[in-house]
């Protein structure tokens, strides 16, 4: 890909993303109304929905925040009923988190109500946009990982 290729790619994609998250902030915050929920405490309860007793690090680095953070979010959740907290029954050091039966309901409702969005949304386009998207999505996906690791290594070798 040559320099013209890359700047072309970068202004439409300058373009294209703010408009795309202003849509899914949109649809976002429809899927809470009427749950009395955050949309940070909703992608914890995602999170842990079908986990089973996830340690707060891995939540904490599923959601991108620091463990402090990841706990002050956690103790919302529990006064809220949401969620449940342990230690581990092998090692007291490690603190486990799981859904409460309500939290469970609440993760299900929502990702109900994502599977009739994006079915929607999936309808309006035809099958090879659908797959180009995946194909797309994917590699950028990708593009992040190999950018985080090497954030990762960069600041593990600074140390």
């Amino acid at each position: 890909m040559d320099e013209g290729d890359i700047q072309s790619f970068v202004d439409q994609i300058q373009h294209l993303f703010p408009r795309i998250m202003r849509y899914l902030d949109a649809e976002a915050t429809r899927e809470l109304i009427g749950l009395e929920v955050t949309p940070s405490q909703m992608n914890a309860l995602v999170s842990l929905y079908g986990a089973d007793d996830l340690p707060m690090g891995e939540l904490a680095e599923l959601l991108g925040l620091t463990e402090s953070a990841a706990t002050r979010l956690v103790d919302r959740l529990i006064n809220m009923n949401l969620v449940r907290r342990g230690r581990d029954d092998t090692d007291r050091r490690i603190v486990r988190v799981r859904l409460s039966s309500y939290g469970t309901q609440l993760a299900e409702l929502v990702l109900a109500r994502r599977q009739e969005q994006f079915t929607r949304f999936a309808a309006r386009m035809k099958s090879s946009e659908r797959s180009k998207l995946i194909e797309g999505l994917s590699a950028l996906l990708t593009v992040f990982g190999d950018l985080e690791h090497e954030a990762k290594s960069t600041k593990i070798s600074t140390l």
